[in-house]
C-alpha cells in the first residue's frame, strides 16, 4: 500500500483525558458568574437548562449521528435567561459570553489532560514522512485549545471537529472532510481510533484501513467489527504503518 497520510481520533487515542459534567462546582461557578451578567440563578437550574437545551439540539438536527454545539448552547441559553441589564452589556461582550461559558464549564469538568506515552516523540518521526490530520468527535470551543496545551495541535492539518457540522462519527462525511483536506483517497491514508465502532468501523466505510488503540481500554473490541490492525502501545505505530506499506 503507498500510504500518504496519517488520520487519528483524539480523547483515548492521542489524549488521556478525563471529565464529568456532573460536577455541582461547574454550575455553581457559572451562576456566580452569570449573577454579574445580570442573570440571577440557582446552580441546578443552570444544570437542567445546559442538558435540555443540548438535548433539543440533537432532536432537532434531523441527523443519524446527531452532534450538538457547546457555544450554540449557551448562546441560546443567555437568550432564554437574558435580562435587560444582560441586554444592555457591550456588543461585543454579549458576543464573546457564549465561547467563555463553554471554555469554563469545560476547564471546570476536566479533571485530566496528558498525552499517551510516546506519542510527541512518534508523531515528531511520522511527521517528516506523512501528512497527519485529526478526525474528533468534540467542540471547536476545546478540542483546539486541549491540542495546543498538550503541545501537539501544529501537527495536523486539517483538525476536523464534529461540533462545527452537527454530525458525530461513524458518519462517513467526517473521515472524507478529513481525505478531501490532505488530498489522498482513502487506500492511501490510515486512520488510528480508540473506539471499535464510531472509529474503526467510521474509518471502514469510507475505505480507510483503520487501527484500533487497545491500550485506552476505553472500548473492547465488539465479535461484529474487526480492526486492521490492534495497536497495543503508541510507540508502536510506525510499525503498524509499514505492516500495511508491505501489502
Amino acid at each position: 500500500m503507498d500510504i500518504r497520510a496519517i488520520v487519528f481520533d483524539v480523547n483515548g487515542t492521542l489524549i488521556d483525558i478525563e471529565t464529568d459534567e456532573g460536577l455541582e462546582e461547574i454550575y455553581r461557578a457559572i451562576a456566580h458568574f452569570l449573577m454579574y451578567q445580570g442573570i440571577s440563578i440557582h446552580r441546578w437550574e443552570v444544570r437542567n437548562l445546559y442538558f435540555q437545551i443540548m438535548q433539543q439540539q440533537r432532536e432537532r438536527s434531523g441527523e443519524i449521528f446527531a452532534e450538538w454545539d457547546a457555544v450554540g448552547v449557551w448562546r441560546e441559553f443567555l437568550t432564554i435567561k437574558a435580562t435587560e441589564y444582560t441586554r444592555s452589556l457591550p456588543a461585543e461582550k454579549q458576543a464573546q459570553l457564549p465561547h467563555f461559558l463553554a471554555e469554563l464549564h469545560r476547564g471546570i469538568a476536566r479533571k485530566k489532560l496528558r498525552l499517551y506515552p510516546q506519542v510527541q516523540e512518534t508523531l515528531d518521526l511520522l511527521k517528516t514522512r506523512y501528512r497527519m490530520a485529526i478526525v474528533s468527535d468534540a467542540q471547536s470551543a476545546y478540542a483546539v485549545p486541549e491540542l495546543c496545551a498538550v503541545g501537539i495541535a501544529h501537527y495536523f492539518e486539517p483538525i476536523i471537529v464534529s461540533g462545527d457540522y452537527g454530525y458525530r462519527k461513524p458518519d462517513p462525511r467526517l473521515f472524507q472532510k478529513a481525505l478531501d483536506g490532505l488530498r489522498v483517497q482513502p487506500h492511501q491514508a490510515l486512520y488510528i481510533g480508540n473506539d471499535i465502532y464510531h472509529d474503526i468501523h467510521g474509518a471502514q466505510q469510507v475505505g480507510m484501513k483503520a487501527i484500533y488503540a487497545s491500550y485506552s481500554q476505553s472500548n473492547p473490541l465488539s465479535g461484529t467489527i474487526e480492526p486492521d490492525y490492534i495497536l497495543y502501545h503508541f510507540a508502536d505505530l510506525p510499525q503498524a504503518i509499514n505492516y500495511f506499506e508491505a501489502l
